[in-house]
């Protein structure tokens, strides 16, 4: 069922805390962890506590939690005092643009100059 935990989700299982991350910061309804292949010295990934496949799904199904995730974006922004230089938020849809785990997420990304348009 849409939104409930997948057996076979690395998020979910970061989620529920059978896989380790370094989180950074967690809400009722999401989590914020680093990225283990960083793109950026700033790169952190916000996740919905809920496991919808991609941004749309999660945006159509809780719109209020995919607010929360941009919401907790903007804060791992300022804790990780990117705010001001500014920041990249990117959600990725679909293994063609590279989306490798389907549970929606949102990559923070900072901390040095980023062209666009980007690759």
């Amino acid at each position: 069922m849409a939104g409930e935990p997948q057996s076979d989700c690395l998020f979910c299982k970061i989620v529920s805390g059978d896989i380790p991350a370094t989180i950074v910061r967690e809400s009722e309804t999401t989590v914020a962890f680093r990225d283990i292949n960083p793109q950026a010295p700033t790169h952190v990934l916000v996740i919905p506590k809920v496991h919808y496949p991609d941004a749309a799904s999660l945006a159509a199904a809780e719109p209020q939690i995919a607010a929360d995730v941009l919401t907790e974006a903007g804060a791992v922004a300022a804790d990780e005092k990117i705010d001001s230089t500014g920041y990249r938020v990117i959600f990725n849809t679909g293994s063609g643009v590279g989306q490798t785990v389907f549970h929606a997420h949102a990559h923070v990304l900072g901390g040095r100059g980023l062209q666009w348009p980007p690759g």
